[in-house]
């Protein structure tokens, strides 16, 4: 008998083994506590794509787009997109003010605050990594954090533009934004005309003059000043029930509760509040009323007074 004709034939390869531990978790299995393993080519690829821009440094973009999180159940590393977020957040911070300066030469210091404020806040930072697909490839170990964003995604269409704080951004998201764009910075040798591209590529429309919401808390003030009413933005029940409650003239004219954030609460009933105000006024915009006697509103009952969630 042939002796070879007993030899076994070799395991089958590691990817043809259903049973097969998949290569990331080997790796952390066989790597030091605390390790995290590098993003995969394909992944880098596929973000330089999203961006338009292609890095000399791939270990970047796993930077930027690491949270602390990913390291558990071991102590955050060096690794984590918190320093490049850093970074990005001053560099969009240069650019934007050069652009709204540029572009508006007589508007003064005030509205150029307001629309530069618009197009790097929280909330328009987290539009343009939901838009661009940026969050697919944010590494995390937080267990509400998707919960968080696809709530947001949800709400989002609401708004064409931005809410003007009626929304929750998860941080997370306008975190990434800024850590890519502190990597691109630092991987273009600090050439702020390559960021401001891959920016104006990612934010585009950028908020404009045309196109800047009013915050509604600061719109109902106005309404008060403009018609001589007595607005009152009462947060006393919010740590009991979660709830804000409007009175005009003593009388309540609308509520909302939100449980994460008292702003967000706040600026929901401010919001539901005007909405009832310019029903009852025929108005289409409040702040167009004209500055004389406020007409009394009896009519508008404890009952009558608009709840939102």
């Amino acid at each position: 008998m042939d002796p070879q004709s007993h030899s076994q034939s070799p395991p089958p390869a590691a990817e043809d083994d259903p049973d097969a531990m998949p290569r990331e978790q080997q790796q952390r299995e066989e790597a030091p506590p605390g390790y995290v393993p590098p993003m995969s080519p394909e992944e880098v690829a596929a973000v330089e794509a999203l961006l338009g821009y292609e890095f000399k440094d791939k270990s970047l973009v796993g930077e930027a787009l690491t949270h602390g999180s990913f390291y558990l159940p071991y102590r955050s590393g060096d690794s984590t997109y918190e320093r490049l977020e850093y970074l990005g957040d001053g560099v969009l911070t240069c650019l934007v003010s050069r652009e709204v300066f540029l572009t508006y030469p007589d508007l003064p210091p005030g509205p150029l605050t307001r629309l530069r404020a618009a197009n790097v806040d929280k909330e328009k930072l987290a539009r343009v990594a939901v838009d661009h697909g940026i969050n697919r490839f944010l590494r995390h170990k937080a267990p509400k954090l998707e919960e968080q964003i696809a709530d947001f995604v949800k709400e989002l269409g609401q708004y064409e533009y931005h809410s003007n704080g009626l929304l929750d951004a998860p941080k997370v998201l306008s975190d990434i934004v800024e850590s890519l764009i502190g990597a691109i910075y630092v991987d273009s040798k600090y050439n702020q005309e390559q960021v401001w591209q891959v920016f104006r590529n990612l934010a585009d429309p950028l908020i404009s003059l045309e196109t800047l919401g009013k915050h509604p808390v600061s719109e109902l003030l106005e309404f008060g000043q403009k018609t001589g009413r007595i607005v009152d933005i009462s947060k006393d029940g919010w740590v009991k029930d979660t709830k804000v409650d409007v009175f005009v003239d003593g009388v309540l004219v609308a509520s909302a509760t939100y449980a994460q954030k008292k702003e967000i609460a706040s600026n929901r009933a401010a919001k539901a509040a005007l909405d009832k105000l310019k029903e009852m006024s025929g108005q289409s915009d409040v702040q167009s009323a004209p500055a004389e006697a406020p007409e009394p509103l009896d009519e508008l009952d404890h009952y009558g007074a608009l709840e939102l969630q």
